[in-house]
């Protein structure tokens, strides 16, 4: 209801000010500009995101301090606090980096939104930037239009990059035409009241825009220009700093808990380090004095002063909160606890991580693995094992002898309430992700498409196994109840194998043991090396035992194979260039079988 009472509202306002003041209209479309600057700058950046981001994070998130740095760096270069902090959120929504990182990047990030006051106020004001908007727009409008998403990229940020000089430029000469006919200073207000009541104002000029950068342009231009006073322009600027946190809140509206507790710390920090600025704004304001007249800045340089207080301020927001960092990250999973969520329900999978390619994947990747400790659970209570005995270093074949009891389970059941609707929702998920990715990517997505598919089909396979296992593992029949042991304890083996796997995701040989497992499989089947012909000939089991013998090897070898491919897929290194190489060691199916046949013939030959 809110929302289609303001927007008419708002156009209302614009066109009645377009149309008693040609001057606001400049001033406005200067505005529409820079946003509209900042929309194709963050669309180049985002260009730039395969793969490269991900490795950025992963190594410069392993303390705090580091991924401080990396906020005020990635903020500087991109001059959108805004979209580090959706990025950001983005990948702890998709479990690529902790809560404590991530507000680390957002207390960098709010530093490295000074750079841009710096800029506006250094260059913007003094240069006459709009000759260098021209060339920039030109080159990548026709950078833009070329098919390489690298020339792309480039394209987008140089087009964004014009339009945010043509947008500073219109503003600008806005506010000195605008001085000519109305002077906006007969509205300032001085004292604490001017401080609070320009901070509000700043607040609500950054949530309707949604870029701190654009209130800072506004502010500098205005100050600039003689249409506010210094005092007020500081309120300005720190409600400002209090706004950029809506675009961290709505972004974070789409995102799991994580990325909620980290728009909570954005909020919290940005409304502390304001309460900081306004309780010492007169002593700050001295402070800035001091510094600009040790660093040459004229006395009445209103604008370069007021990007000294931004820094200033900010600056003391992070000293004063980075002690705290341990205790903000505790009170925040505190006050936002955990979902409960059922075993079904995806837990990585939601629109703020389908932003970017990396996380898209990240976050397909890690569901999968969810769905992989669903199905565990299912096929090691298929195979009457316990999950705790798979992955502890009990002998198997001393835990199936001392344990022969049958674990009552409905596969039907627990498929469909703990596997079915996820494997769903991973598959909806892949097919919306699958845009803005390169080969690579969209590759890696299709095998981690085929890993959800080999893990349903191992557990359906072990559906059809378990009629005949839990009947015949108590059977008084020595030789069927030991053939079908056989087939639990390799199995069991299969899963124990992966679990070591998953846990040396950048070990080499993990690759090469898989393709043991499923080698031994094949050297193990009871068909293959003639163990069950020798059973039949001898009379040791009856024709309705070798039959269902013969079938539950097959399905128990398919499921061994589902599993070996999942776990390739899954538990293969994280770096691309070392994933390749698994994939290129790891075995065929023609070769697995071939190998198989080979060993088993040289047995036999020794035999003789």
């Amino acid at each position: 209801m809110i929302k289609k009472i303001f927007l008419p509202t708002m156009l209302l306002v614009l066109a009645y000010g377009f149309w008693i003041s040609p001057d606001f209209k400049e001033i406005s479309a200067g505005v529409a500009i820079f946003l509209f600057g900042m929309l194709a700058l963050e669309e180049g950046f985002k260009a730039f995101t395969g793969g490269l981001l991900e490795r950025l994070l992963r190594k410069t998130t392993d303390n705090i301090w580091k991924s401080l740095s990396f906020g005020v760096v990635s903020t500087t270069l991109m001059q959108s606090s805004s979209l580090v902090s959706v990025i950001t959120i983005s990948f702890l929504g998709a479990g690529l980096i902790t809560l404590a990182a991530g507000v680390g990047i957002i207390f960098g990030a709010n530093l490295g939104t000074t750079t841009g006051a710096w800029l506006i106020a250094g260059l913007g004001m003094k240069v006459k930037i709009s000759a260098y908007a021209m060339p920039m727009l030109v080159f990548g409008i026709i950078l833009i239009f070329q098919k390489s998403k690298s020339m792309n990229g480039i394209g987008y940020i140089l087009a964004g990059l014009g339009f945010l000089f043509l947008g500073i430029h219109h503003m600008k000469e806005g506010f000195e035409a605008f001085r000519d006919t109305i002077d906006l200073t007969k509205f300032a207000v001085d004292g604490y009241s001017g401080v609070l009541l320009f901070t509000l104002i700043g607040v609500f000029a950054t949530v309707i825009m949604q870029s701190s950068h654009a209130t800072l342009v506004i502010i500098i231009t205005a100050l600039a220009a003689g249409q506010i006073t210094y005092e007020n322009g500081l309120g300005l600027a720190i409600g400002a700093n209090i706004g950029t946190t809506i675009t961290a809140i709505l972004g974070a509206l789409s995102s799991n808990v994580m990325g909620k507790r980290l728009a909570g710390a954005h909020l919290i920090f940005n409304s502390v380090t304001a309460v900081i600025a306004i309780a010492l704004i007169y002593q700050l304001m001295a402070g800035v004095d001091v510094i600009a007249s040790a660093i040459g800045i004229a006395a009445d340089d209103w604008t370069m002063k007021l990007a000294v207080f931004h820094s200033i301020f900010n600056t003391i927001g992070i000293a004063v909160m980075m002690p705290f960092t341990n205790q903000l990250v505790n009170f925040l999973m505190r006050v936002m606890p955990d979902k409960k969520l059922t075993t079904a329900e995806p837990k990585y999978l939601n629109d703020s991580v389908i932003e970017l390619p990396d996380t898209a994947l990240e976050a397909v990747r890690k569901e999968t693995l969810h769905l992989y400790d669903n199905a565990f659970t299912i096929i090691a209570h298929g195979l009457s094992l316990h999950r705790h005995d798979i992955l502890s270093e009990k002998d198997l074949e001393d835990v199936v002898k001392k344990d022969s009891k049958v674990m009552p389970i409905d596969i039907d059941e627990e498929y469909n309430q703990n596997v079915k609707g996820l494997y769903s929702a991973i598959v909806n998920f892949i097919s919306r992700a699958n845009l803005n990715m390169t080969p690579g990517q969209t590759d890696e997505l299709f095998r981690l498409r085929a890993a959800g598919r080999d893990i349903v089909e191992a557990i359906k396979d072990t559906k059809h196994m378990h009629k005949n296992l839990k009947e015949y593992i108590v059977s008084d029949n020595d030789d069927i109840r030991a053939e079908y042991n056989s087939i639990r304890i390799q199995l069991g083996e299969v899963l124990r194998r992966l679990g070591e796997a998953r846990n040396e995701p950048d070990d080499p040989t993990t690759v090469l043991s898989l393709d043991a497992i499923r080698l031994q499989m094949e050297e193990s089947d009871s068909t293959a090396n003639g163990i069950l012909e020798v059973l039949i000939r001898e009379n040791r089991i009856t024709p309705q035992m070798a039959t269902s013998l013969m079938n539950d090897s097959a399905y128990a070898y398919d499921v061994a194979k589902n599993l070996v491919q999942m776990g390739e897929v899954l538990f293969s290194s994280h770096d691309p260039e070392q994933r390749d190489i698994d994939h290129e060691l790891a075995l065929s199916d023609e070769e697995t079988e071939q190998m198989a046949i080979d060993s088993m013939a040289t047995k036999r030959a020794a035999e003789r």
